[in-house]
């Protein structure tokens, strides 16, 4: 069932930050830094404790103002020993907005910069997972939105720590309540340690059920009390990959981004293309659009697709490739009353935020077209404000650049072979000469890898898209994205791309010649979104190219079955809003890192799963 997130409301009891939903406090009175670095930091022998470390995991049950992240964040950055890489996981039923979170921050002056990075992204408050990137990359807030007995359940992560901050048990108890304690000690890394303020009995009783050993200890400011544990139920680390060498197999949107996500870990990646260049195929179009998609249940693409978005709208501003691309919004407009309704209920049902998306009606939509058109349609619409147009090479080479001296790149090269070694793989040509060998292997090749023995059980599709790229003069004046049954983007190095036919292949990459069929289709889409556009067929030039998609419409991202051989494949035509993401879980994921998305999200995108359902 969908819950809507409600945002928290600030409020103050006195000078300290007060919520009203509960009727508690967010912090000590005597001081929130100080409560912070004395409860959660020293409680679990903290920095000490993340010193020497490659990685550390800390989890918080209740995040409100962002004050012991702030403090730990400061901790860790003044600490020259500290690990190179911090996770930091942090459930909160009721986020603040970002205004409100610069007027608690004001509070804090010495956090001044790193609360000013922190809102710099700070999400879109929707339910979820969101991963925000900090510090150069290096320190990982994952938010987890919603209710704790929804959302923990779905983490996936070994956490070396805990701080366990929920208002107190008597105002939330469903915060302290057994089965989330249990669930909390099932995230537990081997010797994890847990801090809290609350002392409460039936609290303890449950801790010490789930496995953690517990002292109690000075407390701070006016409470005498709190307590520490160490968990001693028996845990082991699950095998992880040691970073080596990875062999990516396609250089468009979904294997620049595998190789990028590899290399800021400190991978050696070698990426394979058939092409000359990368970015070609469906990564090679002039521009697509970046949006997230809606439904009244909030299904499992609906979710992957909105994590997505936000994950790549958060990281491309400070991508250090620079990917070209636009939140110029996105113009979704209805077909007929029938979807206008639709539309209406989406709105009201979500209830997402307006700098999500919010429903426009059609005066508003004609004051939207900024331009000469008798109309846009008489119909209402959904207006997605930081949506907008990206283009796919820029994005590639973005990815790729980042990459730095950890890239080979290898264009011009097939593979015909993968030939498993007794430790990794190699990767053979036509002629059964050695193209690469490398620690582990990832099948990014879209609709080409299926002609790989490794791939051909996957139940994958192909259909045959063409777009068509207009001169710009007649269409000067659109500043937005339009879509509805097909779409148009605003100018882009002087064109305008719109489209786009979507036609099963049987053959794919074989038949490349641009069909009359498919670009009268495509004008007349046009012509159905802007009425009056009036282009002809002799000013376009037409691209085609193709794109894989699994049965279910969900991508296949992780492990397949054979060790050290990866999946990013079935981008469809969402590859521009997913892959950023994609290489991300598929990173986290070799990695053995929390991972970004709900375990649910995970398991939808297995490559896996069509044989786990087949032989259900």
């Amino acid at each position: 069932m969908y819950d809507p997130l409600i945002p928290a409301r600030l409020d103050w009891q006195g000078a300290t930050p007060h919520s009203p939903v509960f009727a508690d406090v967010y912090h000590s009175a005597d001081g929130g830094p100080g409560q912070a670095r004395h409860v959660f930091l020293a409680g679990n022998k903290l920095p000490e404790a993340w010193r020497g470390r490659d990685r550390f995991v800390i989890l918080e049950t209740g995040f409100g103002t962002g004050l012991n992240f702030l403090t730990t964040w400061a901790a860790w950055r003044a600490d020259p020993d500290a690990c190179a890489q911090l996770h930091y996981l942090a459930a909160e039923k009721h986020p603040f907005t970002a205004t409100d979170l610069a007027r608690l921050h004001a509070a804090w002056p010495e956090y001044a910069d790193l609360g000013a990075e922190l809102r710099s992204v700070w999400p879109v408050l929707t339910p979820g997972f969101h991963r925000l990137e900090l510090a150069g990359g290096r320190l990982h807030l994952t938010l987890l939105l919603g209710d704790a007995q929804h959302t923990l359940p779905q983490v996936a992560a070994q956490v070396d720590a805990f701080f366990l901050d929920g208002f107190a048990p008597a105002k939330n108890p469903a915060l302290w309540s057994p089965p989330l304690l249990r669930q909390i000690a099932a995230l537990a890394a081997p010797k994890a340690t847990l801090a809290t303020w609350c002392v409460a009995g039936e609290v303890r009783r449950s801790l010490q059920d789930a496995g953690f050993r517990l002292e109690k200890t000075g407390g701070f400011g006016g409470k005498r009390e709190m307590l520490r544990g160490q968990l001693v139920a028996p845990r082991t680390r699950p095998p992880q990959h040691p970073i080596g060498h990875a062999m990516v197999l396609g250089a468009g949107l979904a294997g620049c981004s595998a190789a990028y996500a590899l290399a800021r870990r400190g991978w050696q990646v070698t990426v394979i293309d058939r092409h000359a260049t990368p970015a070609q195929g469906a990564s090679g179009n002039l521009a697509g659009i970046v949006r997230p998609m809606l439904s009244l249940d909030d299904n499992l693409a609906s979710r992957f697709t909105r994590a997505a978005f936000l994950y790549a709208t958060r990281v491309w501003p400070q991508h250090p490739g620079q990917p070209r691309w636009s939140p110029c919004g996105v113009l979704q407009l209805a077909r007929d009353a029938a979807d206008a309704a639709y539309q209406k209920r989406l709105i009201e049902n979500l209830a997402f935020p307006p700098e999500m998306v919010r429903g426009v009606d059609s005066t508003t939509v004609q004051t939207l077209r900024n331009g000469p058109l008798d109309a846009f349609q008489e119909h209402a619409g959904l207006l997605f404000p930081n949506a907008g147009w990206a283009a796919p090479p820029s994005l590639c080479q973005a990815n790729l650049a980042a990459c730095n001296e950890r890239l080979i790149l290898r264009c011009a090269t097939s593979v015909s072979t993968l030939e498993p070694l007794g430790h990794g793989w190699r990767a053979l040509d036509a002629e059964q000469r050695e193209v690469a060998r490398a620690d582990i292997v990832i099948l990014a090749g879209g609709a080409q890898i299926s002609r790989l023995p490794q791939a051909m059980g996957l139940p994958m599709e192909y259909m045959r898209g063409q777009v068509s790229l207009l001169p710009d003069r007649e269409l000067q004046f659109l500043r937005l994205v339009v879509c509805g049954d097909g779409y148009v983007i605003p100018p882009v190095a002087g064109q305008v791309c719109t489209g786009a036919s979507y036609e099963p292949s049987q053959t794919p990459g074989d038949d490349t010649v641009p069909s009359l069929a498919a670009q009268q289709s495509n004008l007349a889409k046009l012509e159905q979104l802007l009425p009056g556009c009036n282009i002809r067929s002799q000013e376009t030039t037409d691209r085609v190219s193709f794109r894989a998609i699994a049965r279910d419409r969900m991508p296949l991202i992780g492990p397949m079955a054979e060790p050290g051989l990866f999946a990013l494949l079935g981008m469809a035509s969402r590859g521009l809003v997913w892959s950023q993401l994609a290489g991300e879980l598929l990173a986290s994921q070799i990695g053995n890192e929390p991972l970004p998305i709900e375990k649910d999200l995970v398991r939808a995108v297995n490559p896996q799963r069509f044989a786990r359902r087949d032989s259900a």
